[in-house]
């Protein structure tokens, strides 16, 4: 089905001197997001002269350009045609995308926000776990932190605003919830997302030739494990976690 939004969008502007932004969209959506995963890999497959980078954040693409050797109006030509030859908004999800699934504590003293997060989605601890441990979540992008995931989306409930107020400080691998996202923590750092959840997986491997171990447009399952095991899973860098892919 075609976004309501595709009715204004996608649009080209400029970002910064050498840089060209395609938008699929004001604000997150699952057509939206699709859209942006799926243009980037054929922008990338198409292999444009002077396109230095290419990049995703939740529901547009950032091209940047080398100064000296791409004439930004032939850029802004290209993308133009690419985006005229297909409805975006429907575009299959790029190849070479993985399923993760990633053992996860909930709730406890590892993660004590869960009980809370669950009371603003209106829901019992019981259903918040089979919700945030059964629901097959894509990663939108990666921001905030290196190698860092925003993936969505929760079912309607989980719609809760973020706190007023921050957390001092989540631990790595923290599974945090608000606004239909979820938010795997690659670093230790203070947020206002609730702490629902806890893993052992290292998110960010600066020593590793790809240290980022999600990729935009993988997914995500968060199975529930307990502490004990958990602890058990530390001595391996993926925490347990095991990936396969995709067709």
């Amino acid at each position: 089905m075609t976004d309501p939004a595709a009715q204004q969008w996608p649009r080209i502007r400029p970002a910064g001197l050498d840089g060209l932004l395609v938008s699929f969209g004001d604000r997150l959506s699952e057509p939206a997001n699709r859209a942006a995963l799926a243009f980037r890999a054929a922008v990338e497959r198409a292999g444009w002269d002077g396109v230095e980078e290419c990049s995703t954040s939740l529901v547009s693409v950032y091209l940047r350009l080398d100064p000296l050797a791409a004439d930004p109006g032939t850029i802004r030509a290209q993308a133009d045609a690419l985006l005229a030859g297909r409805n975006w908004y429907d575009a299959p999800l790029p190849q070479g995308r993985r399923l993760w699934r990633i053992p996860t504590v909930y709730g406890t003293g590892l993660a004590p926000q869960l009980h809370e997060a669950a009371q603003e989605a209106g829901l019992g601890v019981d259903d918040a776990i089979a919700h945030l441990s059964g629901t097959r979540l894509r990663v939108q992008t990666i921001g905030f932190a290196p190698g860092q995931p925003y993936l969505g989306e929760l079912p309607p409930e989980w719609d809760i605003p973020r706190q007023t107020a921050l957390t001092d400080s989540v631990p790595v691998g923290a599974l945090t919830v608000a606004i239909r996202q979820v938010v795997l923590f690659s670093v230790s750092t203070p947020t206002g997302w609730r702490h629902a959840g806890q893993t052992a997986i290292r998110l960010f491997r600066p020593e590793s030739a790809t240290p980022f171990i999600l990729r935009p447009g993988d997914e995500v399952l968060f199975p529930q494990v307990t502490p004990e095991e958990l602890e058990n899973m530390r001595s391996d860098a993926d925490g347990g976690a095991r990936a396969e892919a995709l067709a």
